[in-house]
């Protein structure tokens, strides 16, 4: 035995070979207070910290040590010695003592939740005890919560107590953590029932306030007779009894109008009057001027005086220039007012706006209509697309399954996943389910890459698990076949990592699953990171892991 020592004791134990699979599933914490069924013997203790032994080794003098305490002592001293006997630790003579490892494994120990857990196991099986303990305190799983719950008390705070669960909107019907469940209902929720800004007494659906308002009777609006001079608001309820109360006025209002247009347009046919004759005074001015014209130049032909003439005839053309030009402007005046009291293109305007706008009410009716048409089929597309996906996904599901009890789990991105672990993100990953046969026992296996329980932080923890399947009430129970894990070596050598264990028919995790999975088991230090990632191991390439599962289906009768 002295000859594996050397590996024994760099720091990083090798796997033992066959004779110690019984043993090599099972550990406990170190320095946990663990209480004994019996008294803790002697020989079972450290001979250096006094603790109960882990992972004893057995010094030449015949003093036990845990793996740990012997390291320490070789570290502290160049020359270490026993600190019973004295005598020199020659560190080749010491032994890995799997004999003493396997009772202090199967001593039994008290439950630490005594007296409230009366279960007595045995060490080995301790951790595997807590993880499945009703009686141990656990952080409740619902974001927020920091709440620590009694293992059999969790299922009923996840459902009926913890303020941090998600619980559906009685409006909307969507899910919301109920701490806010209140806000979501006042500002969110489209559903949700609400009075009236106007106080008409009715609740409305906050999505269709706006709708309402533009038919509530209790708003308040202008009179339709606005523009002829009525100024009263009035609530839409009561529109039809102002309209026939106030009639008399409304109809002197339209006269009173009706009147005061008639004036303008009498004014404006005066106006235009008088420019007209304005413009024929000046017609006939011009025409004297002309006649006036024609005299000087037969009078003045040939005389001497031709300049003056000449002078004089300039500044009647001037005149005739300026009246000429007023003439214009008088005909352009007369033209615009004139344009002005011919209402009849007006009209025809108004008639042409009022048909296009019944036109695009006519489109607006249609659009609704055809909105809610591709509304429903939208409904109707995203339905078929999600009853694809899941069919897909099945499909795939049963395209991968295994009916011969074997599990081969390829695990890609494992840097990506072990940080998303690390990081509390994402602590487990869980495989395929596999089966026994077509008809047998329905399983899986879950591995936690950055450990869990006593191997935290520094291995990866693998488990099997047995999970609710179609047949479960044809098969036998508890389950009991052996269980063989595997991390698979990847250079072709076959220097695989195995670990084989028998499932416990004492053991809630093989019992007929209640809901659709049972607890866990298997080994929290299934493999070290620094033996997984050494870049001198082929247990890792193309930064992928195997894992293989066998279950044993000896003795197993199919349906």
């Amino acid at each position: 035995m002295a000859c594996d020592e050397p590996a024994a004791l760099s720091g990083t134990l090798t796997r033992q070979n066959s004779s110690s699979t019984s043993t090599s599933s099972l550990d406990f914490e170190p320095d946990a207070d663990y209480r004994f069924v019996e008294s803790l013997e002697e020989r079972y203790k450290c001979a250096h910290c006094h603790l109960v032994l882990r992972n004893p080794h057995q010094t030449g003098c015949g003093h036990r040590f845990c793996q740990q305490c012997i390291l320490a002592l070789r570290d502290l001293n160049a020359v270490p010695t026993c600190p019973v006997d004295k005598e020199t630790i020659k560190m080749h003579e010491v032994f890995k003592d799997n004999c003493c490892k396997r009772e202090v494994l199967n001593l039994h120990v008290f439950c630490k939740n005594f007296p409230d857990c009366n279960s007595k196991v045995i060490l080995g099986r301790y951790q595997e005890h807590l993880q499945q303990c009703l009686f141990e305190n656990m952080q409740c799983t619902n974001d927020g919560c920091r709440d620590q719950i009694l293992r059999k008390d969790l299922k009923e705070h996840l459902s009926q107590h913890c303020k941090f669960r998600e619980e559906r909107c009685q409006y909307c019907h969507t899910y919301v953590v109920l701490i806010n469940i209140k806000d979501h209902e006042q500002n969110d929720c489209p559903d949700y029932p609400v009075p009236c800004l106007q106080n008409c007494s009715q609740i409305i659906l906050k999505k269709e306030i706006e709708k309402h308002h533009a038919v509530c009777p209790e708003a308040e609006v202008d009179c339709p007779y606005k523009q002829y001079g009525c100024h009263v608001k009035v609530k839409r309820g009561k529109l039809a009894e102002h309209e026939n109360s106030a009639l008399r006025e409304h109809m002197l209002q339209i006269l009173d109008k009706n009147s005061r247009l008639e004036e303008q347009i009498s004014d404006l046919y005066k106006s235009l009057e008088c420019k007209e004759i304005k413009i024929q005074q000046l017609a006939d001015a011009i025409k004297k001027c002309e006649k006036e014209f024609r005299q000087y130049t037969q009078l003045f032909g040939n005389n001497s005086n031709l300049m003056v003439s000449t002078q004089a005839l300039a500044s009647h053309l001037d005149k005739s220039a300026r009246l000429e030009s007023q003439v214009k402007q008088l005909i352009q005046m007369a033209n615009q007012q004139q344009s002005k009291l011919d209402l009849r293109p007006l009209f025809d305007t108004i008639e042409n706006v009022k048909q296009k706008i019944a036109l695009m009410e006519t489109y607006d009716q249609r659009l609704v209509v055809l909105e809610d048409q591709s509304s429903k089929h939208d409904l109707q597309i995203n339905i078929h697309k999600a009853q694809l996906n899941k069919n897909e996904e099945r499909f795939k599901l049963l395209e991968g399954t295994c009916y011969n009890g074997k599990l081969i789990w390829k695990i890609t991105d494992y840097k990506m996943k072990k940080k998303e672990a690390v990081e509390g993100r994402v602590l487990s990953i869980a495989s395929q389910p596999f089966y026994t046969s077509r008809c047998g026992y329905r399983l899986c296996a879950r591995a936690y890459l950055n450990g869990d329980g006593s191997g935290k932080g520094t291995h990866i923890s693998l488990y099997f698990v047995v999970m609710r399947g179609e047949f479960d009430s044809l098969l036998l129970w508890p389950f009991k076949q052996k269980v063989t894990l595997m991390l698979l070596d990847q250079s072709g050598k076959k220097n695989h990592i195995v670990e084989v264990f028998r499932a416990d028919p004492n053991s809630s995790s093989f019992k007929r699953p209640d809901g659709e999975m049972n607890i866990a088991s298997g080994c929290p230090r299934f493999v070290p990171h620094a033996v997984l990632e050494n870049t001198k191991n082929t247990y890792i390439r193309d930064d992928t892991l195997f894992l293989k599962v066998v279950v044993d289906l000896t003795d197993l009768e199919e349906l």
